[in-house]
């Protein structure tokens, strides 16, 4: 903005999504749009028989994969939307639409959560360990834990405002109008970079995430 660029919105409050399908309209917008444009319709979209449609969709989430990283997770990652997509369009969507919103929102977050940690460990066996420890139970001792990973104590301190900035309640807000508008947009924001700062001063590496990419 302070060169005047103007750049469309590019994460549209993804974590309210109701669908696989919906996430993805929301999250990353520039990335999916460019896939869209020129791989997905390039191939036909899904102007072409079932067959090929699958494997069209199979195509770009491959390459979306390949494009993050040339690790297997990335291609896994890739493959595992593709699939959920697949199955959401032939045979999810109808039900899912008869269900209340907050089952939706749990169903979606649930295999949200699934592939950040497939996207997150490139090393196979961590990741398998990672899988299997979300869903076998075993004890944990909080005060080990805290002590050995002192980290973690910011990140359960951060938590509740991650949860309430991933909300658009601010749309919801009555605007504020002229000086008084200008003020509070300053002071939040200038809050947030404060955050932000601190908790990058206090990482002791915190490369620019796409230079991996």
């Amino acid at each position: 903005r302070m060169f005047g660029f103007h750049f469309l919105e590019n994460f549209n409050y993804p974590y309210i999504s109701r669908s696989i399908t919906e996430f993805w309209r929301r999250w990353h917008i520039s990335l999916s749009s460019w896939f869209r444009d020129y791989i997905y319709i390039p191939l036909g979209g899904n102007r072409v028989s079932r067959t090929r449609w699958i494997l069209n969709i199979l195509i770009v989430w491959g390459t979306t994969g390949l494009w993050h990283g040339a690790q297997w997770n990335f291609v896994l990652w890739g493959i595992y939307y593709a699939l959920l997509l697949v199955l959401e369009k032939l045979v999810l969507a109808e039900r899912l639409n008869k269900l209340p919103g907050a089952v939706r929102w749990i169903y979606t977050m649930f295999f949200v959560v699934i592939g950040w940690v497939i996207f997150n460990n490139t090393d196979t066996s961590r990741l398998l360990f990672s899988l299997r420890s979300m869903f076998c139970y075993r004890a944990t001792d909080w005060a080990i834990l805290l002590e050995q990973h002192a980290r973690l104590v910011i990140s359960v301190l951060m938590l509740p405002l991650g949860t309430l900035c991933m909300l658009p309640w601010k749309n919801r807000l009555p605007s504020a109008e002229g000086l008084m508008a200008l003020v509070s947009d300053y002071v939040i924001h200038g809050v947030l970079l404060i955050i932000c700062i601190a908790v990058m001063i206090s990482s002791t590496y915190n490369p620019f995430i796409y230079f991996r990419f």
